[in-house]
């Protein structure tokens, strides 16, 4: 895993061009993420991926696209000093990681990324950061790929009746 490392005000529009909103498959989105913004990215990144940007990742419109995009390209974690609320929940509901981290301008494009969101540390070029925690319903989101599954596993899952006396 490794860095791709963003700026400030990360808008929608700049992870997923309006051109392709047509597009919901996230493998066909994936293909065009940050196009026009940083062109390599489709074509290089790799599953397991992590993006870290600074302030405000995610802002603009409220498109589910965006976080689609990034999930059908292999990133399951993104790292950034704050998040565009929308983007956030967005991102929780396709099954991504949103995690905050004071510290994400120290870290480098390109470098080795290891994430440890359980514990509340990140190691980024052999140096370990602390991330904040999720509230523990949102990883059983994400770990189900998003709030569909996250929704299907609790219907399949037994219920619990109070017993009578």
């Amino acid at each position: 895993m490794r860095v791709w490392k963003f700026g400030d005000n990360i808008d929608t529009d700049a992870i997923i061009p309006g051109r392709f909103l047509t597009i919901y498959d996230e493998k066909e989105l994936a293909k065009h993420a940050f196009e026009g913004t940083r062109d390599d990215f489709a074509a290089l990144v790799k599953d397991g991926d992590v993006i870290v940007a600074c302030r405000n990742f995610g802002c603009g419109s409220s498109r589910e696209h965006a976080p689609l995009a990034l999930k059908g390209a292999g990133v399951r974690v993104i790292l950034a000093k704050s998040f565009a609320r929308i983007f956030f929940r967005n991102a929780i509901n396709v099954g991504l990681l949103p995690l905050v981290s004071p510290d994400t301008d120290l870290m480098k494009d390109g470098s080795p990324i290891v994430v440890r969101e359980r514990e509340g540390k990140i190691v980024v070029g052999g140096r370990e950061y602390s991330v904040e925690p999720v509230p523990e319903f949102m990883y059983h989101i994400v770990e189900a790929a998003g709030l569909v599954g996250y929704a299907k596993e609790l219907k399949e899952a037994p219920v619990c009746t109070k017993s009578r006396r």
